[in-house]
């Protein structure tokens, strides 16, 4: 039986260009076959040098001072990598997150993450919910899920709404239970939604709840009825 893992993310950085600005925050959530592991995560990251842009600031509250004695990106890249490995990278507007992440990357003389690899949540939901809105505060009330306490962005934080908002998106949490027919196993569709199994069928009929007499008493009210009872429409008799 296949196993789909996926790393659920988000990250925060100094500000919005990813050649010039640096990324300072990443979050990741482990999910197998669509259900959280309980395996997370999550590093501040020293900017090198780079300071924090007021209006980043005001978005998720990290600050220079901060940030002062956290590991910078090549100290914690081998780490990052080692958890995502064989994992798809699901991000909302995950161009903006990969794009950071390749370009830290290149940094190192690393190479990019394969854009096969990576999913787009937003992508997802502008698919799903074309009308819209589909910010993930969005998403959350669309979905029911908690998010009172998103008062500032943050990584770890926004990539568990994401995880919940994902698994609804696609199909819920019934939609991991791994169900079979016949020994065969499900599978995920490109979206990561569960495809349709064919419908199971019960190798014997179950025995007819109705006793004789019940049936014998059926039918003779039928018989006073006539051929105007409505039930031989339904029933086709």
């Amino acid at each position: 039986m296949k196993v789909t893992r996926d790393i659920i993310f988000d990250t925060e950085t100094t500000g919005m260009d990813k050649n010039d600005d640096r990324l300072i925050e990443i979050g990741g959530v482990e999910l197998i076959d669509h259900f959280p592991t309980g395996k997370t995560f999550h590093v501040y990251v020293n900017p090198d040098g780079k300071t924090v842009h007021p209006e980043a600031l005001q978005v998720h509250g990290i600050s220079d001072e901060f940030l002062k004695d956290k590991p910078v990106f090549a100290d914690v890249v081998d780490d990052l990598l080692a958890f995502f490995d064989g994992a798809r990278w699901i991000a909302h507007n995950a161009a903006f997150d990969m794009g950071f992440i390749n370009a830290e990357l290149g940094r190192l003389g690393k190479p990019p993450i394969d854009q096969e690899m990576v999913v787009d949540t937003l992508a997802l939901a502008r698919r799903k919910h074309p009308m819209g809105p589909n910010s993930l505060d969005a998403l959350c009330k669309r979905y029911s899920i908690d998010n009172a306490h998103r008062t500032k962005h943050g990584a770890l934080l926004d990539a568990e709404l994401l995880a919940e908002v994902y698994i609804e998106m696609s199909g819920g949490r019934q939609a991991a239970f791994r169900l079979v027919n016949a020994g065969s196993a499900d599978e995920y569709d490109s979206d990561g939604n569960l495809r349709k199994l064919p419908p199971l069928v019960r190798p014997r009929p179950l025995p007819s709840r109705v006793h004789a007499e019940e049936a014998e008493a059926h039918a003779k009210m039928l018989a006073e009825i006539g051929d105007k009872a409505l039930w031989h429409s339904v029933s086709g008799t």
